[in-house]
């Protein structure tokens, strides 16, 4: 996995690019992201590790997901990202969430992994209307609590769910929890703050 610096600088070279191409002062995107003129200039010129929340800002603030944002390269026809260019964007002790790979189109759609250390619970807040969850769990169990109903997934189980209510996510085993999250949102209520729950000061 690419080291905090390297996606520092992948987040630098495409916020400026991407604001660039659409014709924004530094003013404009801090602006529009809630962010302050000083906080852009260290992101773009990659002398911080922007939070989770930050991330999430900027990408809402220019429209597209945080896999876009945290690109290493450019992307090709075919995009094959290997294990150690997948960017962590949030991490808790053992526990982590990866950003594997994203898809900008009608649909946008993100591909995470996440490891949740044995008893650790994630909250999450209500996503855009319409949103969906694919998780496969690949080693532990998880229990996955939507609307305050709790659902036991094991190892080799899968769940789909409407993201748009709150929900939770539980390591129940003694071994840690692994398991891998598709996100799917629709265009018209694209909201790339899918993990606008994590600790703000959760660092890439």
């Amino acid at each position: 996995m690419p080291d905090a610096d390297a996606v520092a600088a992948a987040v630098a070279r495409n916020t400026r690019r991407l604001r660039q191409e659409r014709g924004w002062t530094l003013e404009v995107l801090a602006g529009r992201a809630g962010l302050s003129k000083g906080m852009l200039v260290q992101v773009e010129q990659a002398r911080t590790n922007p939070s989770l929340q930050t991330l999430c800002r900027l990408a809402e603030a220019i429209g597209v997901t945080l896999a876009r944002l945290v690109e290493l390269d450019e992307a090709p026809a075919v995009r094959v990202v290997s294990a150690d260019q997948a960017a962590v964007l949030w991490r808790q002790g053992e526990s982590r969430a990866t950003l594997l790979v994203g898809s900008d189109r009608r649909e946008h759609v993100e591909l995470w992994e996440w490891v949740l250390a044995p008893g650790q619970v994630h909250e999450s807040e209500e996503h855009a209307p319409g949103t969906q969850e694919l998780l496969h769990v690949l080693e532990g169990a998880l229990l996955l609590e939507v609307d305050g109903t709790t659902h036991r997934v094991g190892t080799g189980g899968a769940a789909v769910f409407q993201a748009d209510r709150g929900h939770a996510y539980r390591s129940a085993g003694e071994t840690a929890l692994r398991f891998t999250m598709t996100v799917v949102q629709p265009e018209s209520d694209l909201d790339p703050a899918v993990f606008r729950s994590a600790a703000p000061d959760a660092q890439s």
